[in-house]
């Protein structure tokens, strides 16, 4: 079993004039099939007027993963780094990060993808923030 810090940010599109994302995070323990243990989620929110670059979205994650007290690989999606080889986004990060590779990181991608997006659409709405 392996430590992970899995992230997915949701809203990478354009909303009233600007770009409304959310960020999830969460801090866990997974094997290579299975997510073994949950200890810790977060959730950013960000506004950004401009749409957001590759250091936009590195900024956000290490924000989000850095409110974990946990330690742990950062393990995201490729398009989430606009499909760049792993070297590029594995050298602006702080900490280490992967892409998914296992089946236990890519159950780990879809809950906080499920996180990121339910949290958006709720602040959304809670906010009156509307397309």
């Amino acid at each position: 079993m392996w430590d992970i810090i899995a992230v997915d940010i949701s809203g990478r599109h354009r909303i009233k004039g600007g770009y409304y994302m959310v960020c999830a995070a969460a801090a866990l323990t997974v094997s290579a099939n299975h997510i073994e243990k949950v200890r810790q989620i977060k959730i950013l929110p960000v506004w950004l007027n401009l749409a957001p670059s590759l250091p936009d979205v590195v900024q956000l994650i290490e924000d989000t993963a850095n409110q974990l007290s946990f330690e742990g690989t950062i393990v995201a999606e490729k398009g989430d780094m606009y499909n760049k080889p792993l070297w590029v986004p594995e050298s602006m990060f702080t900490r280490a990060f992967k892409y998914q590779e296992s089946i236990a990181e890519r159950r780990a991608i879809e809950l906080v993808h499920h996180i990121s997006l339910s949290a958006r659409n709720l602040l959304i709405n809670e906010l009156q923030i509307e397309a």
